[in-house]
């Protein structure tokens, strides 16, 4: 097989799975809390290629990673909905272990429990599950987490800030698994909780369709190239292998 080729299956392959990713991030635009995904690509220089003293480039497959930027703020008034100002992440007890989100669509249970909306526990800093008096009246949440019922501090939100370099996988109820323990948030004035708040999906629509058109372009452009170096190939057996 010719190198344009072996180049041209190496950028189908990047392509498709650029194609999942923006599927991926498009089935969850509308997902509160979801961190969208995205693709890192790379070259690869032919060892073989380069032994002949010339260069052919590969495309690598991709190495995909979790965006982190926030995504829009929508005013629910729900004293039970809290969104997080910063680069900062609620905790919740699932059967994959603690995982981390921005999905805050919280609900209270029989028995004073507030939950996600999947019924995970929400966890406080020390990674108890956060409980409130289901008799005692509305919660008021500040901006650094404390829970009040009738003025009385009852519980407080676990706030966590990922550290440096940390990598990220995707776990249940729009959350993240991180590759390393992440850090309380204690007293941040810059990072808190707004209560009456849900975060929406941090994917950007308009980017991610303009995204779809450019891999079907690009899609079309390789096909044509294939089809074209099919048919140069067809001719010169055509011409060079016919008995004489």
């Amino acid at each position: 097989m010719q190198n344009p080729v072996y180049v041209a299956i190496s950028g189908q392959i990047s392509l498709a799975r650029r194609m999942e990713v923006i599927a991926r991030n498009m089935a969850n635009i509308n997902t509160p809390g979801f961190r969208a995904e995205a693709l890192k690509f790379d070259t690869l220089v032919s060892p073989v290629a380069e032994s002949n003293s010339t260069k052919v480039n590969f495309v690598t497959a991709g190495r995909s990673y979790i965006t982190t930027d926030p995504g829009p703020l929508v005013q629910t008034g729900n004293t039970l909905d809290i969104a997080t100002r910063g680069d900062i992440y609620f905790s919740l007890q699932t059967p994959v272990g603690q995982v981390y989100s921005r999905d805050g669509r919280l609900q209270m249970t029989g028995d004073g429990a507030l939950v996600s909306v999947l019924g995970y526990p929400l966890l406080d800093a020390s990674g108890a599950p956060v409980q409130i008096d289901p008799q005692n009246g509305a919660p008021r949440i500040s901006a650094d987490g404390n829970i009040y019922q009738k003025n009385v501090q009852v519980s407080a939100v676990g706030l966590f800030q990922f550290q440096p370099g940390t990598k990220l996988r995707y776990g249940p109820n729009s959350s993240v698994i991180p590759n390393r323990d992440p850090v309380p948030v204690l007293d941040d004035p810059l990072n808190g909780v707004m209560q009456g708040f849900v975060e929406s999906s941090n994917v950007n629509g308009v980017v991610e369709m303009t995204r779809l058109i450019e891999v079907n372009r690009a899609f079309e452009r390789i096909e044509a190239m294939l089809r074209q170096q099919e048919e140069v190939s067809g001719k010169m057996i055509e011409t060079f292998g016919s008995p004489r």
